[in-house]
């Protein structure tokens, strides 16, 4: 069973998306939200699978709903701004439906959803545990930078590089800056996967293309993306360790 919840400060709009919703008996829906706080809250104790996000509300928009989530689910947007088109887009959602939504877009989004899940086996389609606080690498994560936004899989990211108060997230070609210490960062990341390598900077391990020896017994990590990063020598001395046999 697909656990979902409507948000959207329209309350017709929420009924005709249940009502369509009723041909899917794999999706139950276990909560609807009028706007952003009231979702935040409601996808935080309910945990679902899906929602379908309505983008322009009162308040905050649904984009600033998904940047305060710590882990993002999967998400169809459903608008009746067709300028957001792109932008939902450019996130990497799920789909995007305009309002009204046709039944025929409705059935193609959801088919879309059970691709997703049945390419991920155990990725973000699956419940979220609420008490999970390590983000592992299937998990998705929404980051929000100005007015471009991104879903973003843990496993993409190769580099978090600390900026002050904020960090800068690289993966692909992009690097937004997100508010998020990189202490508070490496408190949430599975250590399996991604390491401090020095005060600066915590690298996935699985993307790591060279290790060099470097000054006073550290090392120089090369990244798929090119960067080059140091590993302090307190640092050099636990990488080693976890790197051997």
């Amino acid at each position: 069973m697909i656990k979902a919840i409507i948000i959207d400060d329209e309350r017709l709009a929420r009924n005709e998306l249940k009502k369509l919703l009723m041909d899917y008996p794999e999706i139950e829906v276990v909560a609807e939200a009028a706007n952003a706080g009231e979702g935040i809250e409601k996808i935080e104790h309910m945990n679902p699978d899906l929602i379908f996000l309505d983008i322009q509300m009162p308040g905050k928009t649904g984009f600033d709903l998904l940047a305060e989530l710590d882990r993002a689910p999967n998400v169809i947007f459903t608008t009746a701004y067709d300028e957001y088109a792109l932008k939902a887009f450019e996130v990497n959602a799920l789909d995007y439906l305009l309002k009204p939504v046709e039944p025929k877009r409705l059935a193609d989004a959801i088919q879309k959803l059970h691709l997703q899940d049945d390419r991920d086996q155990g990725g973000a389609g699956i419940p979220m545990n609420v008490n999970r606080s390590i983000l592992y690498e299937q998990d998705q994560v929404f980051v929000k930078d100005g007015e471009r936004c991104w879903f973003v899989k843990l496993n993409e990211i190769r580099l978090f590089e600390s900026v002050g108060n904020y960090a800068k997230v690289y993966f692909a070609s992009n690097k937004p800056l997100i508010l998020k210490s990189l202490n508070a960062l490496e408190e949430r990341l599975d250590e399996k996967m991604f390491f401090r390598a020095n005060r600066k900077h915590i690298v996935n391990l699985r993307l790591i293309d060279k290790i060099e020896p470097y000054f006073n017994g550290g090392l120089l990590l090369e990244l798929k993306g090119g960067e080059k990063i140091e590993v302090s020598r307190r640092q050099t001395v636990k990488f080693k360790e976890m790197m051997s046999l």
